[in-house]
């Protein structure tokens, strides 16, 4: 399902971020192994999965002039993480050997309402499939069970995966065999689509005491922890080496690097904190320590909620 295991730890040793985030997007394990509704990598049918070196070689070539990415992502400047995604996505799909990106967004409609999109339309060697993509981030549960894909609930209380996974499987996925969608297709000069899901993200644990991962996970997700505000001095003391920072909500997808200007110092970090208001929305941290080569990079990650949440409001 993930054809490019191998080269997983590359987002890390690329110096320009928004290369680092497309790598994390198309190398990164997705979050779950059993899914609802199948699972397809959208480069299954690219060359580049027969030979991962050619990609990694791309990515190479990209993170020494990336001006192409970033003028890409700058034609249709967006705030929105997952909606970024969805364009790290499209870049490189247009760039893929053996894949014809036929439509990206496509929208689905009945007389004058629209019904929803199409994340993805491409055709391979085995066909043309419909994808859709998602790239979430989930909280586990510190007192209920990690099993129950309803107890993961995203940063801003409101989110859960089952409810993603509902949606997903009820209604953005069986848009294309809809009689709607199929009208779409042929527009596009195709019969019909195999619709398929690739869940992307990342799972974070309660601190101290941890969780079950959700059912179906994938043994290689990637994760994180969370902590309460009122916990952090405690958490503070019991971590490594290293410095702590906020990451601003653009940079949430691959492992941070910042060069050692960039490097928050213990008294702005304190002082950042010292400042949070008591009922903030959840803030990403990540642990940082030097890589030997001037920069310093990621080494765990952490969502600092308010001591009320979810429940924030109420």
């Amino acid at each position: 399902m993930q054809p490019f295991a191998p080269l997983a730890d590359l987002p890390r040793r690329f110096q320009s971020a928004a290369v680092r985030d497309l790598a994390w997007a198309l190398l990164s394990a997705p979050l779950l192994q059993d899914a609802p509704w199948a699972q397809r990598h959208p480069l299954a049918g690219s060359a580049w999965a027969d030979d991962p070196q050619r990609l990694a070689a791309w990515l190479w070539r990209l993170d020494d002039d990336d001006r192409t990415l970033r003028d890409w992502l700058q034609r249709h400047p967006i705030r929105r993480l997952g909606l970024y995604y969805e364009q790290l996505w499209q870049f490189a799909l247009h760039a893929a050997p053996d894949i014809e990106l036929i439509a990206a967004n496509l929208p689905i409609r009945e007389g004058n309402r629209t019904l929803g999109e199409l994340d993805l339309l491409l055709r391979d060697g085995p066909g043309v499939h419909h994808l859709e993509l998602a790239m979430k981030l989930y909280l586990g549960p510190d007192k209920r069970d990690g099993g129950d894909p309803a107890n993961w609930i995203g940063p801003g209380g409101r989110d859960r995966l089952d409810l993603k996974l509902e949606r997903l499987s009820s209604h953005q996925l069986p848009l294309s065999a809809r009689p709607e969608g199929l009208a779409a297709l042929q527009a596009l000069g195709v019969r019909q689509a195999d619709a398929r899901l690739w869940l992307g993200g990342c799972l974070f644990y309660p601190w101290p005491d941890g969780c079950a991962s959700p059912l179906g996970a994938h043994p290689a997700h990637d994760r994180g922890r969370w902590v309460r505000q009122r916990d952090w001095p405690a958490f503070a003391a019991s971590q490594g080496t290293g410095s702590w920072q906020p990451l601003p909500r653009q940079a949430w997808l691959a492992p941070a690097r910042v060069t050692a200007d960039e490097r928050w110092q213990l008294p702005q970090f304190g002082e950042w904190l010292a400042a949070l208001p008591a009922d903030s929305r959840a803030q990403l941290l990540v642990r940082l320590e030097a890589d030997g080569h001037g920069a310093w990079q990621e080494v765990e990650r952490v969502f600092l909620i308010a001591d009320r949440w979810p429940h924030l409001g109420e």
